[in-house]
């Protein structure tokens, strides 16, 4: 493993998106309940750890630079939720401003608001990326935080629009690129939206960043932990820029329940099955 010393996974799976025909399909973009778009969950202690390391060690690797106005907008966003979540307190300074905020882990990270994405990395399990209209109408990846790429890198998606992000992506062809440029045109502030994927790694590091065509070692006869992604996506009102939003669980194959198991079984035969 290449940071993590020992596997970092939540003790179950909240969402198993094979599960159900609305998350299987793609895109399979649902509301946000609630307008929750940002929640933690208790694997947060070691996922924040992990997250301090990349970005002391990794910054350059892990964030990537953003429009100004966006990045602050975002933080704003997220300063204004973590208010509402009793976890999170407010450090004092000797002048009585707020200096910095504790954590739920109990870790104090310094309000720095000149370095909004280093703070969000540090304050949030989310990995937040933040895209604007590129000249063609498609949304061009801009920057952000990626502390837990899955099999790809910030220095070789950021500047490229969603379709050619999703280059290796088969399902993602032009049918598909105009869906969810549909989706995102008819976002609104106050709806963002999510979809979830899932991924099997044998390796349980959450740092794995890949360039394209650098092939993911995996063996399913071997041990395996099964990955989600939860995807947000977010406008923000002033920039109009988007967020998309990566909240990631992992979990060791024996952490899935009974059902999540037969029917990833099932997903799997079908996807051997050669069709007629």
């Amino acid at each position: 493993m290449l940071m993590d010393e020992s596997p970092i996974c939540q003790s179950h799976l909240p969402i198993a998106p094979w599960m159900t025909p609305a998350t299987r399909r793609l895109p399979g973009v649902q509301p946000v309940r609630d307008g929750k778009w940002l929640f933690r969950d208790d694997a947060f202690d070691q996922q924040m750890a992990q997250r301090d390391r990349l970005v002391a060690l990794k910054r350059a690797q892990v964030i990537a630079s953003a429009p100004a106005g966006a990045a602050h907008e975002l933080l704003q966003a997220v300063l204004r939720l973590l208010r509402r979540d009793d976890g999170y307190q407010p450090v004092m300074s000797a002048s009585g401003d707020v200096a910095a905020l504790q954590r739920p882990d109990g870790i104090e990270v310094p309000l720095d608001l000149d370095d909004p994405l280093k703070l969000l990395a540090r304050l949030v399990q989310e990995d937040l990326l933040i895209l604007t209209p590129g000249p063609r109408g498609e949304h061009v990846l801009d920057g952000g935080i990626l502390c837990f790429p899955a099999s790809w890198t910030l220095s070789q998606k950021t500047g490229r629009p969603l379709s050619a992000i999703h280059d290796p992506v088969t399902e993602y062809d032009h049918a598909m690129a105009r869906r969810v440029q549909r989706i995102i045109d008819n976002l609104a502030p106050a709806s963002p939206v999510w979809r979830a994927n899932w991924l099997r790694y044998n390796d349980p590091t959450l740092y794995q960043p890949r360039r394209e065509k650098e092939i993911k070692p995996f063996t399913a006869n071997k041990p395996w932990f099964m990955r989600v992604e939860y995807q947000t996506i977010m406008k923000l009102p002033k920039s109009g820029a988007l967020v998309f939003g990566i909240h990631t669980f992992q979990v060791a194959r024996a952490a899935l329940t009974r059902e999540q198991r037969a029917s990833l079984d099932a997903e799997l035969a079908k996807a051997r099955t050669p069709e007629n």
